[in-house]
């Protein structure tokens, strides 16, 4: 099998051995018994695998299963790592469970949402998460981590800085029932709902103008847009210290966007950053890898791509934000067999 088959990038070359679990147990089992190195795939849509593919075990994580109960006055769902997120955040939604609603339309599985903290419009997954039932590979032993233990930050946890380490079984999240979503802080998406920010909106709402928002930057996956063949957003929003923040704006003809952080840095845009050293939508290989023609944060494979042409593009953008702005770009998705930068 070819990797390529289980990426939304349609991108790797083959696996060595691969292997299905569809059970917690099964998962455990397949894991324990790799020899070598070990890939877990579930959705594949924040993987860039190698054109010469991966030479171990790839673990195809197809787990499934909900256990719900109330506690504490919040609903808690226990999902297994394989559920899919976009089907689990519309039951959510559907049942009026107010907190992940702003996630609507991402793709990928549950297992992944901790990894990379998950997060778009104002919403992290770190907000609702409860705990992460984990593989400790170091000890081989199955343990319950709260969310004060999976050291959240900005597109990022413990799992994704440790890579190798723990492997997600299931994860608990804690959401309210309501019908009006939480302060709603992003600008765009308050003015798509028409209300002002900081103010809530009915949770099915948010869902259609989220899911409207994204599918206008080919962020919803669709068979028929050839944009939405990508990896979601290939970098991550830079943060920045005051000093650099402050360069940046020595450099830049116009004000750049700057969003302060809790610990005094100052996040910009990476969207804004890249089409301001000269990349525009489009840009690219009509044929192989371009930036896509809705967002300037997308790579897609427009059919005849290969890894090291994407990886090719990434580090002309990268590169190009970094001569002209001085700001480092770093890649969002898991690079599996490649080298960044």
């Amino acid at each position: 099998m070819r990797l390529s088959e289980l990426t939304t990038l349609r991108l790797g070359g083959p696996a060595g051995t691969v292997v299905e679990a569809r059970g917690e147990d099964e998962l455990l089992a397949a894991v324990r018994a790799a020899d070598g190195p070990l890939l877990l795939v579930a959705g594949g849509s924040n993987l860039v695998v190698a054109d010469d593919g991966f030479p171990g075990t790839v673990v195809r994580v197809l787990t499934a299963g909900v256990e719900e109960r109330e506690r504490d006055g919040r609903v808690e769902l226990t999902v297994q790592a394989g559920e899919e997120w976009e089907p689990f955040v519309a039951r959510c939604v559907a049942e009026g469970l107010a907190g992940v609603e702003s996630l609507s339309g991402i793709p990928g599985s549950i297992g992944a949402t901790p990894i990379q903290n998950v997060g778009a419009y104002g919403q992290e997954v770190a907000e609702t998460v409860v705990s992460v039932r984990v593989l400790d590979r170091e000890r081989d032993g199955v343990d319950e981590l709260p969310a004060a233990d999976c050291g959240f930050a900005y597109r990022s946890s413990a799992f994704k800085r440790t890579p190798g380490r723990w492997v997600v079984l299931a994860v608990t999240f804690a959401l309210e029932r309501r019908q009006l979503s939480g302060p709603l802080t992003y600008a765009e998406l308050a003015r798509t709902l028409g209300v002002q920010p900081g103010e809530g909106a009915p949770l099915a709402e948010v869902r259609e103008a989220v899911l409207g928002l994204r599918r206008g930057k080919g962020m919803v996956l669709d068979p028929d847009d050839p944009d939405t063949v990508s990896a979601g957003s290939f970098f991550t929003n830079p943060i920045l210290d005051a000093d650099a923040f402050a360069a940046l704006e020595a450099r830049a003809a116009e004000r750049p966007p700057g969003f302060p952080e809790d610990d005094g840095r100052v996040k910009t845009s990476a969207a804004w950053l890249i089409e301001r050293a000269g990349f525009a939508r489009g840009h690219g290989n009509p044929n192989g890898i371009a930036i896509s023609s809705k967002h300037t944060l997308a790579l897609t494979n427009r059919g005849a791509g290969t890894t090291a042409e994407l990886l090719g593009l990434a580090r002309e953008i990268a590169g190009g934000v970094r001569e002209r702005f001085g700001v480092t770009l770093d890649p969002e998705p898991t690079l599996v067999g490649v080298a960044w930068p």
